[in-house]
């Protein structure tokens, strides 16, 4: 089976908000909420796909510093498997926005499951509900 390695962040606002955005049509899994982030691509680190990643989605600055590893996912999709480190971040340059068109929402870490997210994701919500 294939593996995908797959970098994500929790943002955290000033009221300890998290940051979701909403997969866009024509996407896989699309409709359902996710934390941002993307693929690491070959010879990258997580941390820089993160970095890459954010500002490509969301028109935001973070520095290799204010990523904070929290946990990992490890699931297993019908073609592939997913391994995907999150971070924290709450220190960023920029204004957050939906860059490519998805929706996007601070929501508080209770609330996380108010939304449908992809399976991988929800076993990081307890996680996020530690810290925020």
């Amino acid at each position: 089976m294939k593996l995908v390695l797959v970098s994500a962040c929790a943002l955290l606002d000033a009221d300890n908000r998290i940051l979701i955005a909403q997969r866009p049509e024509g996407k896989a899994m699309a409709g359902l909420w996710e934390f941002p982030g993307g693929k690491v691509e070959p010879g990258e680190r997580p941390e820089d796909s993160l970095i890459r990643e954010l500002y490509e989605e969301l028109g935001i600055i973070v520095k290799n510093e204010c990523l904070a590893p929290l946990t990992f996912a490890s699931h297993a999709y019908e073609d592939f498997h997913l391994l995907m480190p999150l971070f924290v971040c709450r220190r960023w340059s920029g204004t957050v926005t939906g860059r490519e068109g998805q929706a996007i929402k601070w929501v508080k870490a209770v609330r996380l499951r108010d939304y449908p997210m992809p399976a991988a994701d929800k076993p990081l919500i307890p996680h996020l509900i530690d810290i925020a």
